[in-house]
């Protein structure tokens, strides 16, 4: 079978680049603001530099301004303005003025707004000869008073400010490209272990519950790997669990229901009403006891499955223990045993944190063995967190106890009687194993007979 390519799979992109989109996203924005920001600061700064050179020249002009019997007057001449005026990028302009606009040098035309009361000078942007010019006045206040205008193109300090956000742009895309390369590479190279992953569960038969091998590159890798293997195993033993329940099914409910099939046969063949009810009898009985071996199988598969599923919940023993025995008083009085429970009011106070359909269980059980096997005398009783089951009975060698708890084993006076498959402790002991307790048997030292003790 061709392996699935994971790139052109319909749906959502890959996480590859859905990470990278994540993380170049906010890194492109920011670089873009930052590349903003950077064009702004080159600006102002590139204006301060110009500014502050075109403010020196008309310094230098100022400075050259003498009163004269006319008042004031320039004394440079052209050449010499040309000289302090110079400029190799810019084309520059000036000119001279009284206090009430008349030119004293310069060129005619060339006006720019006046500075604020209290300051010497002001920077402005002004259109002359249809250009557009950078131009400062710097203004002399006393009775002579005289402004001195310096305009200049903005060609230079376009050039410088376009040049210094290029350095700064070049050099930062080019990070930023590399930045993606790398998180690219890094990125594919830590989510390999999840193609790996897949790639494995794609060409893994549907039967094969194995563990996959699981790379511990990252906490989120081994996490999930370890999650797949934990599922792999919890399927692993509901699979054994229900092979294992339809395999006794089939084993164990082929006798008896052969059995019922020959009682029925042999009564059909009779005449006598008499054989048909005693042949009923028989049926009933068989029916009775493979319907229990279902009802022990079910258990058995029930415990088998609450390993991976058990809820948890405050249980009052006493109110369970109470209503354990009232549903089996019943059936005690059908076959005249004594059923009875002790310390039900001592211990009406006694919660555990426990699974109330699990206990119910151990103790129908306990006392459908006692049924079964024991005298005539059952008691149900409530010690602290400890449920003992006591009959009258022959009881257990010690050294069949242990046998006793394992599936299809049966003791002497089950084989005698015929009753039971000999799973009524194997499943008792295994809700035991469930809750957390501790299932014991011993020989009452009272009655002599079987006392089945559960400890929470």
């Amino acid at each position: 079978m061709p392996e699935p390519d994971t790139a052109q799979l319909p749906g959502a992109p890959s996480l590859t680049r859905r990470v990278l989109r994540s993380v170049l996203g906010p890194l492109g924005l920011t670089w873009f603001i930052g590349t903003a920001v950077a064009g702004g600061v080159a600006h102002y700064l590139t204006d301060q530099a110009f500014d502050r050179a075109m403010l020196d020249d008309a310094l230098a002009v100022s400075a050259n301004i003498q009163l004269g019997e006319r008042g004031p007057e320039l004394q440079l001449s052209p050449r010499e303005v040309t000289t302090v005026l110079f400029d190799q990028v810019e084309e520059v302009h000036f000119a001279v003025l009284r206090s009430d606009g008349t030119r004293i040098a310069g060129e005619a035309g060339l006006a720019a707004p006046a500075p604020e009361p209290g300051t010497r000078f002001l920077f402005s942007d002004i259109r002359f000869e249809g250009k557009s010019f950078r131009a400062v006045m710097l203004s002399q206040e006393d009775p002579n008073g005289y402004s001195v205008v310096i305009a200049q193109t903005t060609r230079g300090r376009a050039a410088l400010i376009q040049r210094l956000v290029l350095y700064t742009l070049v050099p930062q895309l080019l990070l930023l490209t590399l930045l993606a390369v790398w998180l690219w590479r890094g990125i594919r190279s830590d989510l390999r272990p999840l193609v790996d992953m897949q790639r494995a569960l794609d060409r893994r038969d549907a039967d094969d519950l194995a563990p996959v091998p699981v790379v511990r590159t990252s906490r989120e890798v081994e996490g999930l790997g370890d999650a797949v293997n934990s599922l792999f195993d919890r399927l692993g033993h509901s699979v054994q669990a229900q092979r294992q329940f339809a395999g006794n099914v089939a084993h164990e409910l082929r006798t008896p229901l052969a059995g019922i099939r020959a009682l029925a046969d042999y009564g059909l063949a009779q005449s006598d009403p008499g054989v048909w009810r005693e042949q009923l009898e028989r049926v009933a009985k068989s029916e009775a006891r493979a319907s229990h071996m279902v009802d022990q199988l079910l258990a058995i598969a029930l415990a088998d499955e609450a390993h991976a599923a058990q809820q948890r919940s405050p249980v009052h023993l006493a109110e369970l223990v109470e209503q354990t025995v009232l549903r089996h008083l019943a059936r005690a009085d059908a076959r005249g045993v004594d059923l009875g429970a002790r310390g039900i009011e001592d211990g009406a106070g006694v919660v555990v944190q426990s699974n109330a359909a699990l206990i119910e269980g151990v103790l129908d059980n306990l006392i459908d063995n006692a049924l079964r096997y024991g005298g005539r005398t059952i008691t149900v009783e409530l010690a602290g967190t400890v449920l003992s089951v006591i009959d009258d009975g022959p009881g257990i060698p010690q050294d069949a106890r242990r046998d006793l708890m394992q599936r299809w084993a049966q003791g002497a006076a089950g084989h005698k009687l015929g009753e039971g498959a000999g799973l009524g402790l194997s499943i008792v002991s295994r809700y035991a194993g469930l809750l957390g307790a501790v299932l014991t048997l011993e020989n009452d030292a009272v009655t002599g007979g079987l006392r089945a003790s559960v400890a929470f």
